[in-house]
């Protein structure tokens, strides 16, 4: 029960929905493209997609200089459920 409750507190912010929504529908960006179309900066990006990292929500592969995320294989049912859900949302 306390991983769920961490998960909800990692998913309560909407910079981390966009970027939920975005992997969604592209597999794989680099920060700089997530930073680009949620307009925030390359390092406050970062520290959203390493709060994502940290839940096991997304998966980091790092080419050269540049780190790509995706969404983690590993996603337990119920979490996966409801990124899912968080992807299809109209807002």
């Amino acid at each position: 029960m306390k991983n769920l409750e961490k998960i909800f507190k990692g998913l309560a912010n909407r910079r981390r929905l966009a970027i939920i929504k975005l992997l969604a529908k592209n597999k794989q960006l680099s920060v700089t493209d997530i930073a680009k179309q949620i307009k925030l900066s390359f390092k406050a990006t970062s520290k959203h997609l390493s709060v994502l990292r940290q839940l096991d929500i997304v998966d980091r592969n790092q080419v050269g200089l540049t780190a790509y995320y995706r969404f983690s294989h590993t996603l337990p049912h119920p979490v996966n459920m409801l990124v899912s859900t968080i992807s299809n949302s109209r807002e």
